[in-house]
This record gives structure tokens, sequence and C-alpha cells, in this order.
């Protein structure tokens, strides 16, 4: 069953509930895929339903940072502070504590490969002054990249009734991505990075089980279910795929596999669909 996003906020509040605390029951199931290359959507349901992005939401904080690093307001060795309002956020965060530093490179890819939420704050904090501002500057990306029914409220993707986005959107935000910082999109494909002599594994299943997968972000809340972008390429072909509102994180990457196996077919097929999105460039990532 599906239930639109007034549903699902009026019903949380009916039952007394913070949104964190809610059942994933009440996370919408949607996915999308489309070809990268030229922008052929393959397959879509539910693609425009609202829905919480969790931590998807710190692809719109990588996008930023990308932007910032190429424009000189940022640079990779440039160190953070820590402020209370990031050391704050739980659960995966680097933890350097209120106060301490990380460069921008850790930051990044604190985001990319752990998830984690005090530095997508740092960053944010440093771009925009407050996380409140940046949040807006967000959502003015959004709308520019035509990411329409997108709203961020935070950096992170930690609950908020009115942070939301839709599977169309996300895969809009995977191809931004990879089009705008090819070279920096590279990055997504890390599976572990070493943090202050630790070595720490991300936790994206469909990385380490798909051949050809290349990134993108994971995200979970009780709210939003489990959702996941992936981009994979096979035999020169990109896809990007989104599923949101999985019911678990295995059911979740399944899904996501079996959509991608679905359109790299050993034989090209004639696909029709009158739906695109503006392509990637072609093939131009490296990998580390």
């Amino acid at each position: 069953m599906h239930f639109t996003l007034r549903t699902l906020a009026s019903a949380a509040v009916s039952l007394g509930l913070l949104l964190g605390g809610a059942s994933s029951a009440f996370a919408g199931k949607a996915h999308f895929v489309l070809d990268a290359q030229t922008g052929t959507v393959l397959e879509a349901e539910n693609a425009d339903e609202l829905n919480y992005p969790a931590s998807l939401t710190k692809m719109m904080t990588i996008y930023l940072a990308f932007e910032a690093l190429r424009d000189g307001r940022l640079t990779w060795d440039q160190r953070l502070t820590m402020s209370e309002n990031a050391n704050n956020k739980e659960p995966f965060k680097l933890a350097v504590g209120v106060g301490r530093t990380v460069s921008v490179r850790e930051a990044v890819m604190g985001m990319i490969v752990l998830s984690a939420n005090d530095a997508s704050v740092a960053i944010g904090e440093q771009l925009a002054g407050t996380e409140t501002g940046f949040a807006k500057v967000m959502t003015e990306k959004a709308h520019q990249l035509g990411m329409s029914r997108t709203v961020f409220k935070n950096a992170n993707g930690l609950p908020d009734p009115e942070q939301v986005t839709t599977a169309r959107d996300m895969a809009t935000l995977g191809i931004a991505l990879m089009r705008d910082f090819p070279e920096e999109f590279a990055l997504f494909s890390n599976r572990r990075i070493e943090f202050r002599g630790m070595k720490l594994r991300g936790h994206n299943g469909v990385m380490n089980r798909y051949a050809g997968a290349d990134g993108i972000k994971t995200g979970y809340t009780t709210a939003s279910g489990y959702n996941l972008v992936t981009s994979a390429t096979r035999d020169g072909k990109r896809l990007v795929g989104v599923v949101m509102g999985g019911e678990t994180a295995e059911k979740r990457d399944n899904q996501m596999m079996g959509l991608l196996d679905k359109y790299f077919p050993a034989k090209s097929d004639s696909l029709s669909s009158a739906s695109t999105v503006e392509p990637a460039a072609a093939e131009t990532t490296k990998t580390n």
C-alpha cells in the first residue's frame, strides 16, 4: 500500500510518534532506472511520489562540496571545525569531538563511505554559516538541477517531516554528480577508508556484490525505509537505479540488482520511452 506524504505526517502525529521512530511501513515504495548516457527512462514505479530521502540527502551535500572545491571556496586540505551542532548528530559520525578539526577530504570521504552525519554538517556550516542556511542552498540547487519536488531541511538526512524527495529526483542528482564532476565521482567507488589510523568499511552491499557497481549512496531511517541510489557500468553502458522504501537492506539490495540485471541485456534490446532526463557525459570517470 502507498501513502501520500500528508497521510504519513498525519498518521505520525496522531500516533504521537517522532518521525525517526515511525514504522517503516509508512515508507512509500518506489523505484526508477535510467540509461545514464542517453537519459532514457527504462522503468519507473511511483517515481514522482514524495518520500523521505534519509542519507541520500548527503548526495546534495557532496555535490555542493564538489562545486565549492571546483570554484575555490574549499580546498581538499582545508580544516573544518566540528561545532556542537555537528558533533551531536548521531549515529554515524567521525566523532572527533567539539572544537576539533577534520580536513575537507576526510569529511567528503566520511560522507561517501561512512555516511558521517557530523561531516555533512561541518561542510554545510563552512559553506553557508549555519546548517539551516545550507539546507536552503541545497533546495535551491536541487530545483536548478530539475529536482522539482525535493526540499532539504538539513545537511545529512536525519528525520525532518518537511524533508522530501522522489525517486526521479534522486536519479537526477546522481546523473548531475557524474556529469558535472566526473573525476570526483570516482570517489564513490571507494568501499573503505583509513581515518586516524582506523580502517573503516562502508555498508553499501551492492558495491560489494554487484559487478560494475561504482556508487552511489545508501540511506535509512525508520520512516524512510531502506533507500539506495546505484550507478553501475557493463560493456560501456551505464545505468543509474533508485530504490526507495525497502523493507530491509537485503530486500532493497536484491531489488536493485534485479533491476540492473534486467537492463544490462546480453544483446541490446529496443526500448522505447518518451521520458528522459538530461544524460551524463560519456564514460569519463576513473577508478581510484
